[in-house]
């Protein structure tokens, strides 16, 4: 399983349609190796990534450092992928609370991507 998520990591594009069952593995029980390595293929995923980083968020808190560094890498390369302002703001926070940062990060996307969903439903025909 962590190599097929390493695997589905280096793929670009043409593994977004295998992402959920990417996503599955972050919270495999038995191998902190196949949690590491899906954190790491969904930080290679730019957009299709969005609706798991959750997921990935909450590996934060997970028992296992290389789990938790992978989470953390993840969730900064989607940061990163946001803009200079998200990346201006993870640094201007550095040695703070990650957790929550990443948190907060999160929420806005979600809130970007709920404004994004109503303007298109605004503009959608009434049947």
């Amino acid at each position: 399983r962590a190599a097929a998520c390493e695997a589905l990591g280096k793929h670009g594009e043409a593994a977004a349609p295998h992402l959920a069952a990417v996503a599955k593995c972050i919270s495999d029980r038995e191998s902190s190796r196949v949690r590491a390595a899906a954190c790491e293929a969904l930080g290679k995923h730019g957009e299709a990534a969005e609706p798991h980083l959750g997921g990935v968020a909450q590996r934060l808190q997970d028992e296992n450092e290389d789990v938790r560094k992978a989470a953390y890498k993840a969730l900064k390369s989607h940061i990163e992928a946001r803009g200079q302002a998200v990346a201006a703001a993870v640094e201007a926070t550095k040695g703070e609370d990650v957790c929550g940062l990443a948190h907060k990060v999160l929420d806005e996307i979600g809130q970007a991507q709920a404004a994004d969903q109503g303007r298109a439903m605004s503009g959608a025909a009434v049947v």
